[in-house]
């Protein structure tokens, strides 16, 4: 059975061979990548199949507890989100069901269940990795069609037909085949002119064994969280996550933020979109974003440039500003989706560069200038200031500054006895605390510290090789953060 639907097809991945059963009591939407209720292809194509099925809509949003690095800033910033959905889905003809898990093993057999009673199941494609082995291993297990959607950046995943080693390439690849997808975008508003069928009740044998939770526990997560088995050093943030929260700091940055992202550089400014947390969990579209500046700006697609040359400069035509941020969003950001969606290597040391592993091994044995163990890294106990700065503002906020970043990544492979473990404790600190830690774009940013996505440099240093170099005076003498310092100079 085939689906005439709003979303394109090379969006569309079916997981099994399993038929479609129209007499199924719901159709299913398994909410785990995608977690938002606007501009999400999941959603649509869920509410497509409803439609055309004539049949109740079901959203379950599941959270286990032994997911990499689970803690409790992860856990409240997807309950945060799951408040949202409940309060959005209430006005719509549809059935949610907020779940998490409170000992690891409890949601075994949970989605096969539901799909028993479901006419087809439409899950989320997503290149986080862990995410995406369970949807390969869910499709063995269910009866039904399983559907994996593709609502993860501007361009879609399957359009890309290789790996980019360098982001000028992937750049011009963009320029020229990007301009097909842009007008392809899901509904900002999916439930418009759309009445379903309600459910009166799901099925006994879910609904006892995994009750949703209720929207008192949804609001107040802090009052049950902390009984859960997760990392409970890694706290919550103030910023609280979901779409709600995700909406309001887009408005806030393209009204204001953007005229300074120019600036973005001195971490005294704090001229950084601060997108990212949201963006990882899925509780921001980048369709979203960029219809927020393309709005702003009075975009259209005539204003592309008509050549495709690989240049950052000149491609979207919505000023530097807004042109760096656009590069950020769709080349830097889907540049690493796109590899982590063919290969599994973004995360491993064995994934950079070929010849920047080559130089880094070249140098391994060079005497490294201080070395600090994992420990003393973690608690930001360095005799550098600067990186001890970042180190702290990452525990606190599950963020670092674009540039300290780089050049906190940079002092870790030159404290550490070996690249490779080197690569590893970044990947450690980083998935640990960072909001969107776990991310392949995150993985991007590692890669690019070690040489990734870049190109050799002159002179070679010890350690680095031909690696780009970064220090912390230089990073002082040129940036502004004289109030960065003051702020995370103490623990």
């Amino acid at each position: 059975m085939r689906l005439d639907s709003t979303v394109p097809a090379i969006r569309v991945a079916t997981q099994n061979e399993r038929p479609v059963r129209p007499e199924g009591e719901y159709v299913l939407l398994w909410m785990i990548g995608a977690r938002r209720t606007r501009w999400n292809f999941a959603l649509d194509r869920a509410i497509g199949w409803a439609r055309e099925l004539d049949r109740p809509l079901v959203v379950v949003e599941p959270l286990r507890v032994d997911y990499p690095y689970a803690s409790d800033r992860f856990h409240h910033y997807v309950i945060d989100g799951m408040a949202d959905h409940a309060r959005a889905f209430a006005h719509e003809s549809v059935t949610y069901v907020p779940w998490v898990e409170r000992l690891a093993g409890d949601g075994r057999g949970m989605l096969e269940a539901y799909a028993q009673h479901a006419c087809v199941v439409v899950t989320d494609d997503t290149p986080i990795p862990f995410l995406r082995g369970m949807v390969r291993a869910a499709a063995g297990r269910v009866q039904v069609r399983l559907e994996a959607i593709d609502s993860v950046g501007l361009l879609p995943l399957r359009a890309a037909p290789q790996v980019f080693g360098y982001a000028h390439a992937f750049r011009r690849f963009l320029q020229k085949t990007l301009p097909t997808h842009l007008g392809h975008a899901p509904a900002a508003v999916p439930f418009d002119g759309v009445t379903l069928p309600r459910l009166a009740a799901l099925p006994d044998a879910v609904s006892a064994r995994w009750p949703g939770l209720s929207p008192n526990a949804l609001e107040n997560p802090s009052s049950w969280v902390g009984s859960l088995p997760l990392d409970h050093s890694v706290t919550a943030l103030r910023e609280r996550g979901g779409d709600e929260a995700a909406r309001a700091q887009l408005t806030r940055f393209v009204r204001t933020g953007l005229l300074r992202y120019g600036d973005r550089s001195h971490p005294d400014l704090d001229a950084q979109s601060g997108l990212s947390g949201w963006l990882h969990f899925g509780h921001l579209s980048a369709h979203e974003v960029f219809g927020a500046i393309a709005d702003h700006a009075g975009w259209t697609p005539a204003r592309l440039a008509a050549k495709p040359t690989g240049s950052r400069d000149g491609w979207w035509n919505v000023g530097p500003e807004a042109d760096g941020f656009l590069d950020e969003l769709v080349t830097w950001r889907e540049l690493g989706h796109v590899r982590a969606h063919l290969t599994d290597d973004g995360a491993r040391y064995e994934g950079v560069a070929g010849w920047a592993r080559a130089s880094l091994e070249e140098h391994a044995s060079d005497p490294r200038p201080e070395l600090y163990d994992l420990t003393t890294l973690e608690r930001a106990g360095t005799s550098d200031p600067v990186w001890n700065a970042a180190q702290r503002q990452l525990r606190a906020e599950g963020r670092i500054h674009n540039y300290l970043r780089m050049l906190w990544g940079k002092k870790v492979l030159a404290w550490s006895p070996h690249p490779a473990e080197a690569f590893e404790r970044l990947v450690y600190l980083n998935d640990k605390y960072a909001i969107d830690g776990r991310d392949p774009n995150s993985y991007s940013g590692i890669g690019w510290v070690f040489g990734s996505y870049d190109r050799p440099w002159a002179p070679q240093r010890p350690v680095y090789g031909q690696i780009r170099y970064m220090t912390s005076d230089s990073a002082q003498k040129k940036l502004k953060m004289k109030a960065y310092l003051a702020r995370w100079s103490r623990p």
